[in-house]
């Protein structure tokens, strides 16, 4: 039996746990727990499209959802915030933000692509990606701004949240979408080419790298940021404008050209809390009681 010396060690453990939120709901933190890091990114906002009566022009990409963490990152962008304090055994509400609806294809030309929905846990807030303009409908903000085409230009992003959108440059070449980790790109007249959406921004929380919030691209051809940015129609594939990937914020992909699909909707967002590892020692006094039992024990060293 081990000698012991004047003093208790009480062993403090507790593994490390890390929880992903895909959808909305509650996380109890473990009994131990004082601090977590936190990756929460918000819904990517939909792409902008062509109206009946809008002359073909085309939408902007839409801007991926807001990106904030305190794990740590790279590839640019945001940058990692503090550890977030918490209560050890208590339920705090997680909200994961949905993804914008794409520009509608419909006899009025006000197709924008609609924001991102905020994620949020405890005091932290992303908020949703810009919607991609639309022929004759303005782009907006967020996390990370929509790009721009006919109906105005780029919008901004939030910052330390994302970036924002690209511009149009000529007739049916559209911007991309902000990502989180860059601007979305203007289009290019020369050759013309309609923007790509911004990169996302990788993060390692999960213990894996994985790149999230890439914005979607401009109409028409223009691909989506990596990070689950969505292609815009007439991309790689030929075919209709692409959603941004589910549960990374990437902004969906513009439509152009009377694609009756319209814009594709932007990505959800998702919540990934991670709980540290306790695994320490702390002593205590011995009472005078415990003292003699462990004298008499002869387990007792002076």
């Amino acid at each position: 039996m081990p000698r012991l010396i004047g003093a208790v060690l009480n062993p403090e453990y507790q593994a490390e746990q890390i929880t992903t939120f895909n959808s909305s709901g509650t996380l109890t933190t473990q009994p131990k727990t004082t601090e977590v890091d936190f990756l929460v990114i918000a819904g990517g906002g939909g792409g902008g499209s062509d109206g009946t009566t809008a002359g073909r022009h085309g939408g902007g990409g839409g801007g991926a959802g807001g990106y904030r963490t305190s794990a740590g990152t790279s590839g640019g962008g945001a940058s990692a915030e503090s550890s977030l304090s918490v209560t050890g055994g208590s339920p705090y509400p997680v909200v994961v933000g949905a993804g914008g609806a794409g520009g509608e294809f419909s006899s009025n030309p006000l197709t924008a692509g609609v924001a991102g929905s905020n994620s949020v846990f405890s005091s932290i807030t992303s908020n949703g990606g810009g919607g991609g303009a639309g022929a004759w409908a303005i782009s907006t903000s967020g996390g990370s701004g929509g790009g721009g085409a006919i109906g105005g230009g780029p919008s901004p992003g939030t910052p330390g949240q994302g970036y924002a959108g690209g511009a149009r440059t000529d007739n049916d070449i559209n911007g991309g979408g902000g990502g989180a980790g860059a601007v979305g790109t203007d289009g290019s007249p020369t050759p013309s080419q309609a923007g790509p959406g911004g990169v996302g921004v990788y993060s390692s929380i999960t213990g894996s790298s994985v790149i999230r919030a890439g914005g979607g691209g401009g109409a028409y051809n223009g691909l989506g940021g990596a990070g689950g940015g969505g292609d815009s129609d007439l991309g790689v594939d030929g075919g209709p404008a692409q959603a941004g990937t589910a549960n990374t914020g990437g902004g969906g992909g513009a439509s152009h050209n009377n694609n009756t699909a319209g814009g594709a909707a932007g990505g959800s967002g998702v919540v990934i809390i991670k709980e540290p590892l306790i695994n320490q020692d702390t002593s205590s006094c011995w009472d005078l009681r415990q003292v003699f039992r462990q004298v008499k024990a002869g387990n007792w060293t002076n």
